[in-house]
């Protein structure tokens, strides 16, 4: 009830520079109330968003989001084997459906999630659950109907934005850094169009933060402010599937294909299955290391495997040797890097160099006197016997 309040106000109020703190702070107060309805707090209730219990395995994770009755579980099935029911007639899937695509020797963990309704992101249909699964995805493949309205890929959009998935966008270059006093101190390396000073403290004020430095790179709106402060968003690649397009005459299909980060198919003619696992492969980013041991062939089998979403989210060899073991951190010397990341190979790199796709890597340890003058630093000089009294030795007595 009070968000309907509030966005009724919104609706009623001129958008102009006299309003624009108003607005914020309206923002502000509906983006509390919604993380409060997704996210509710009180004794006993400790819990977030509820999600599907569906076990993490494979390299990567994909969600398949779309509205009943769109070819989902079909999809599932062509690409991953997996059979999840399929009928005429909508909501035939009622749970999460997991499947694995094998697919350049990385396993890919694709989900079929029941079907998304208008008003999903409040709870209709067990649209929070299906959300908050599809939150814990690397991608999303959001599954359209190209015989439908374009207006459904708006309306998921919008019931995904709700609970704090935004689909194809960096996360804003705006840093937020509370202190413990100064007041706000707000800083721009850009011309601002559509945010100032005064809604930015309007805002911050209306989140209880009073003492603050705030650094903006970019030209922002006041949604990606809130983002930034509200800080529980979900930054995620998503490619908008068209399905049925056997039902379409050419023309249209070709209009459908060059929209951007679109891929057209047809699951009951198995048409460009191909094409959609070499697209979703490119915008994974997906990048395969190979371990070698000393004196032997590298293993080509089992690769590992570096995504953006995974360990500290770089493709450097500090990120690779962590997801091998953490404790090899501790004895970490350097690395022998063969491969095209390289001028020559092979060449010992540090932890900060960046890897490629299908590098080889050797892991060089520390010696034991290499630990113990790393513990105890470089020896300078000596002492006098039982005492800590340092001797120069070039003085003579």
């Amino acid at each position: 009830e009070r968000i309907a309040q509030i966005e009724l106000e919104m609706s009623r109020t001129q958008k102009n520079k006299a309003t624009s703190s108003h607005l914020g702070q309206l923002k502000a107060k509906l983006c509390q109330l919604k993380r409060e309805l997704l996210e509710p707090s009180g004794a006993g209730s400790g819990k977030k968003c509820p999600g599907f219990e569906v076990q993490k395995i494979g390299d990567a994770r994909v969600g398949l989001v779309g509205f009943p009755s769109v070819g989902k579980s079909s999809l599932l099935t062509a690409l991953t084997g997996q059979v999840s029911e399929a009928a005429a007639y909508e909501f035939t899937t009622l749970t999460c459906i997991p499947g694995v695509i094998h697919y350049n020797d990385v396993k890919i963990q694709l989900l079929d999630l029941p079907g998304i309704i208008v008003g999903a992101s409040t709870g209709a249909g067990r649209g929070k659950q299906v959300i908050a699964t599809a939150k814990s995805c690397d991608i999303i493949l959001m599954v359209l109907d190209a015989t439908k309205e374009d207006t459904q890929k708006a309306m998921l959009t919008k019931e995904l934005e709700n609970i704090g998935i935004r689909l194809n966008k960096e996360p804003p270059a705006v840093t937020v850094k509370q202190t413990k006093g100064g007041g706000m101190k707000f800083n721009s390396t850009v011309p601002l169009t559509s945010f100032d000073q005064e809604t930015c403290a309007t805002v911050l004020k209306q989140y209880k933060i009073h003492n603050a430095d705030v650094l903006i790179k970019e030209d922002i709106t006041v949604d990606d402010f809130l983002d930034v402060v509200d800080g529980n968003r979900k930054y995620c690649k998503c490619i908008y599937v068209y399905n049925k397009i056997d039902m379409l005459t050419l023309p249209e299909v070709d209009e459908l294909a060059r929209r951007p980060q679109s891929v057209v198919i047809s699951v009951s003619m198995k048409w460009n299955y191909d094409f959609l696992l070499k697209r979703l492969w490119d915008e994974m980013e997906i990048v395969r290391i190979y371990t070698k041991k000393k004196g032997q062939f590298p293993d080509f089998r089992d690769p590992l495997v570096i995504t953006p979403q995974r360990g500290n989210k770089h493709f450097n060899v500090e990120n690779a040797v962590g997801l091998l073991h953490r404790s090899l951190l501790d004895d970490f010397k350097h690395a022998l890097v063969w491969g095209t990341s390289v001028k020559q190979s092979p060449q010992a790199c540090g932890k900060d160099h960046i890897l490629n796709d299908e590098d080889v890597i050797q892991i060089v340890k520390l010696t034991q006197a290499e630990k113990v003058k790393n513990a105890h630093g470089k020896k300078t000089g000596t002492t006098v016997s039982g005492t800590n009294t340092k001797v120069d030795p070039k003085k003579k007595d």
